[in-house]
């Protein structure tokens, strides 16, 4: 098949994807269609799947594109791994489609699975719906700023598992106010990332933007390994006091 059929047939799960997209996964050698005899690209069956394998890695488990490919090239040929869990350890996304809430579990939480600006834009009352939190707490949450909306007012699918995460944390006394250093912690972070990134998108070459957006995914990955660890390392030290 054609990659304008390929583009057709991942688009309805993958609703950035675009040409340029899987013309840069060629390119890195994630995936090799044929060419026919006039040099255009043929997939096969393998290949999409191959392709929906790489998306949904990069999406659900904020997976960097060398550790997709590795993955890929330690299978037997014609087979794929196992789509379940996360070199780093990052959970699922929260589904935010749908009309029933989400619950907030290990098995449901993610943190930000692409870097690329989101096409998902939320309401008050769909965030609301979505969560399962009370307007009380959003608005609390707004106020200290720990979520926020885009320039035109509406929220994405990350504020979806920001709210249930604080609904959780509030059973055990924490107040949105407590969770203004989180926020602080992430903001400084991503500038930190937006620093080794940004350049590479800059650029302007082919495939910037794709390579930028690995960067981001591979650094903010290992940034959430480092956080991870000096947390739990923390924590033992304060519970060995």
């Amino acid at each position: 098949m054609s990659i304008g059929a390929v583009l057709d047939l991942l688009r309805p799960d993958f609703p950035d994807v675009t040409i340029s997209k899987i013309r840069f996964l060629e390119a890195e050698g994630l995936v090799t269609p044929e060419r026919t005899a006039s040099g255009y690209r043929r997939f096969t069956a393998y290949d999409c799947a191959r392709l929906r394998f790489i998306l949904t890695a990069q999406r659900d488990q904020y997976l960097p594109l060398k550790v997709i490919k590795a993955q890929l090239d330690a299978q037997p040929d014609g087979e794929l791994p196992p789509q379940s869990g996360s070199a780093y350890g990052v959970p699922r996304l929260v589904p935010v489609s749908g009309d029933e809430s989400t619950d907030i579990s290990a098995a449901h939480v993610s943190t930000a699975a692409s870097v690329a600006p989101t096409q998902v834009r939320l309401s008050r009352e769909d965030l609301l719906s979505r969560s399962g939190v009370d307007d009380e707490l959003l608005s609390a949450l707004v106020k200290a700023g720990v979520i926020t909306t885009g320039p035109a007012g509406f929220f994405d699918e990350h504020s979806v598992v920001i709210a249930q995460c604080a609904r959780a944390l509030a059973e055990y006394g924490v107040e949105p106010r407590h969770l203004r250093a989180f926020r602080s912690a992430a903001d400084r972070q991503s500038d930190l990332i937006a620093q080794i990134a940004g350049p590479v998108v800059k650029a302007g070459k082919a495939g910037a933007r794709e390579r930028g957006d690995d960067l981001a995914r591979e650094v903010a990955a290992l940034a959430i390994m480092l956080h991870t660890s000096l947390i739990k390392s923390a924590v033992r030290d304060v519970l060995d006091r």
